[in-house]
């Protein structure tokens, strides 16, 4: 049994929660805030979440436990088996976590937590996000899926992110940027969503959410 440490605010929590429930593997859910406890620090070296039990032992990095999940459950796989496929799809990957979502992170402190973010540091980071929206575009299929006709980790990653950035644009700058960037992607968005796992992780988190605003 597999124990998912977090909280289901997160969109790194969410992609791992996701690809838990369409791999059909069983995993009880501990909600864990990060922290620079000990304790936490113990299993999770820089007290970051989400992280992982499983029979060996503690692994944190939402991508680590993403392609650990692939490889000790082999059932559902969520990788391709070609070999430039299955690299085509860890490309898709990094680029939108690296130069999209970890870019579109540093407007979370105001559309999350209410702290004021530059003018300097909006301007800064929409550019980036033009750019980096602009080649991941050139990396989606949407035919229907991500990176074409079969649901894949590509999907599981990019829902929680692009919404999440969506949000987050719209509400700095008054535009949806991924929607502005990436024709279609739209009708993708509601595609996965209607994915019964997506439906029950969406659900948890509009539940998060809502606390986590409740109580600022």
């Amino acid at each position: 049994m597999i124990t998912l440490y977090g909280v289901a605010i997160s969109n790194y929590y969410n992609k791992v929660k996701f690809a838990l429930m369409e791999k059909d593997i069983a995993f009880i859910e501990e909600f864990t805030p990060p922290s620079q406890s000990e304790d936490l620090l113990q299993r999770s070296p820089l007290g970051k979440v989400p992280f992982i039990k499983t029979s060996d032992g503690y692994l944190s990095e939402s991508q680590a436990i993403l392609e650990y999940l692939e490889d000790a459950f082999p059932e559902h796989p969520l990788y391709p088996a070609d070999a430039y496929e299955r690299g085509k799809c860890r490309e898709f990957i990094q680029h939108l976590e690296l130069n999209v979502e970890l870019i579109a992170r540093r407007l979370y402190g105001e559309f999350l937590f209410g702290n004021t973010v530059s003018a300097e540091t909006k301007d800064e980071v929409r550019a980036k996000l033009d750019t980096g929206l602009k080649g991941l575009a050139k990396l989606l299929k949407l035919s229907p899926y991500a990176l074409g006709d079969r649901f894949s980790t590509a999907d599981i990653v990019a829902w929680p992110h692009l919404q999440l950035v969506g949000f987050a644009t719209q509400k700095i700058y008054g535009e949806n940027l991924v929607n502005t960037h990436i024709p279609g992607i739209e009708a993708y968005i509601q595609l996965i969503e209607s994915r019964p796992h997506a439906q029950i992780v969406g659900a948890d988190r509009a539940k998060a959410l809502e606390a986590f605003f409740r109580n600022k």
